[in-house]
């Protein structure tokens, strides 16, 4: 009864207070909020007015609201309807037997989204078959009369720069679908789902299953099935570099077992070889092996961004070519897709500046930036994504960011790709039956002690509000709590 009463208490003060103490009661409020760090900025984008403030110039590590650059930076840069190809290149064209004498290349153009992934974005889990872009692949190469590969299978992502981890990601990033290895021929988003299920009997070693199908990694499975009601503990790890895994620990007999999420360690190579054993399941005869060909950082010391790396060259096979980039721009917003916020960031080095890196990509974002009216000095990003640790940004910086969006030829599609709450994405299960309900357009961002939503409110007489509420150093078990704050905030602003 306290508790209801204190609560009634104060909605009683919020209703008589303006935005400021309103807000700043609600800060008070919550134990969770009262330790943590907040970064707010509130503007009225039709009279410019700050409606509030708090520590608006100080660093927060921003997580995937970093996310809002790379994505703000690409849909600008190369246009909404930008597409990616996947080219299937022969060294000599097949001979009348259908025999090519020399290498097939898959090469890969930075397409994100050979999956199984719902293009354009859609609500609910990816189904499907993971490696259906490969198998349309090897079908325009058998209808083009190819019968045999008298060599290697060659995945090619020399597209972009290999510079497969950014700076700041935690060790264990790349071992899940967190951080796996960034590409130019990316393929079921560079991860592999590994399931664990109970053996036939008590003693028995787990059965394992690997969806795409594949031999990619050496597993060495000392994971045992137990007897019913036992607990579940289940353990991976793998080196970085290495190819070979270990998976231990038990599982109850009967159990609905555990799928893990696994970052592949090359992904050109992965793509090669479901090419290659694509072809074999179609008679394809390939002699050679699959291999990956990359493009090292090292190889680009002294050439000149007016000199374009070479494009991989042959007889050209077979053609994907991507949905418009608007789609993957929604995916990456709206899924907080790691992985694709880095291949965008690329995407733009190469078409802008000629080489597909990460520091392309930077320099181009640098000077995106600064015409949007921000200081050098008011941001550090490492990495495309958010996932890295030593990113910082301040809450005036994602307004500034987010005023020029706004103001843009691209507003429309700009508001588009970002979670609706209630609706989709990160927000599908946030605000529902409050006043931000369909009206809060926002990127959401999580780590360990981080919590960011940056984005855009439609009141009700249809004008609009810029915000940007960073979150950090809360305690652990704080995230729903700071997330209702943070909701709560949106809801006051509509008030």
């Amino acid at each position: 009864m306290k508790r209801a009463a204190a609560l009634f208490l104060l909605g009683a003060q919020l209703l008589a207070a303006a935005l400021p103490e309103k807000i700043q009661q609600l800060l008070d409020s919550s134990p969770a909020a009262r330790t943590a760090f907040w970064g707010i900025r509130i503007v009225d984008l039709g009279t410019g007015k700050t409606l509030y403030e708090l520590n608006p110039d100080h660093y927060f590590v921003p997580a995937s609201n970093a996310k809002l650059f790379s994505a703000a930076l690409s849909l600008t840069r190369l246009g909404a309807d930008f597409t990616f190809q996947t080219r299937v290149l022969s060294q000599t064209p097949p001979d009348e037997l259908g025999r090519i004498r020399g290498w097939l290349r898959l090469a890969g153009g930075g397409d994100p989204n050979l999956s199984a992934r719902a293009v354009p974005y859609r609500m609910g889990p990816v189904t499907g078959n993971p490696l259906a872009a490969i198998e349309d692949l090897a079908d325009q190469l058998v209808a083009r009369g190819v019968r045999r590969v008298d060599g290697d299978i060659i995945g090619d992502d020399t597209w972009y720069v290999w510079q497969p981890y950014a700076t700041g990601w935690a060790v264990d990033d790349p071992q899940s679908d967190d951080g796996p290895p960034i590409s130019a021929l990316t393929l079921a988003d560079n991860v592999l789902t590994l399931s664990v299920r109970p053996g036939a009997a008590i003693g028995d070693v787990a059965a394992l299953s690997l969806l795409p199908a594949s031999e990619f990694y050496r597993i060495e499975n000392r994971v045992r099935t137990v007897a019913p009601g036992g607990e579940r503990r289940i353990y991976f790890q793998r080196i970085p570099g290495s190819r070979d895994a270990q998976l231990w620990g038990a599982i109850p007999l009967r159990d609905r077992g555990q799928d893990l999420l696994i970052g592949v360690e090359d992904p050109a190579l992965f793509a090669a070889q479901a090419l290659r054993t694509a072809l074999g399941r179609r008679g394809v005869a390939v002699s050679g092996s699959a291999i990956a060909e990359h493009l090292f950082p090292d190889s680009l010391a002294g050439l000149d961004q007016a000199q374009e790396p070479a494009t991989p060259t042959g007889i050209e096979l077979a053609l994907r070519v991507s949905a418009p980039l608007i789609e993957d721009l929604r995916i990456i917003a709206k899924v907080s897709q790691n992985l694709h916020a880095e291949l965008a960031l690329r995407a733009v080095g190469r078409a802008r500046r000629n080489v597909g890196s990460f520091e392309a990509g930077m320099a181009e974002m640098k000077t995106f930036l600064a015409e949007a009216g921000i200081d050098p000095a008011a941001y550090n990003l490492v990495d495309g994504s958010g996932l890295s640790r030593l990113d910082l940004v301040t809450s005036s910086t994602v307004l500034k960011l987010l005023r020029y969006m706004y103001a843009s030829p691209a507003r429309d599609q700009w508001i588009s790709i970002l979670p609706v709450a209630a609706r989709d994405g990160t927000l599908s299960s946030r605000f529902g039956g409050t006043a931000a309900a369909g009206r809060a357009y926002a990127k959401t961002g999580t780590l360990s002690h981080v919590s960011a939503l940056s984005g855009y409110l439609l009141r009700p007489d249809a004008t609009w509000v810029a915000f940007s509420v960073l979150v950090n150093n809360y305690g652990e078990r704080s995230p729903a709590e700071i997330s209702g704050v943070m909701d709560r905030i949106c809801n006051l602003i509509l008030e």
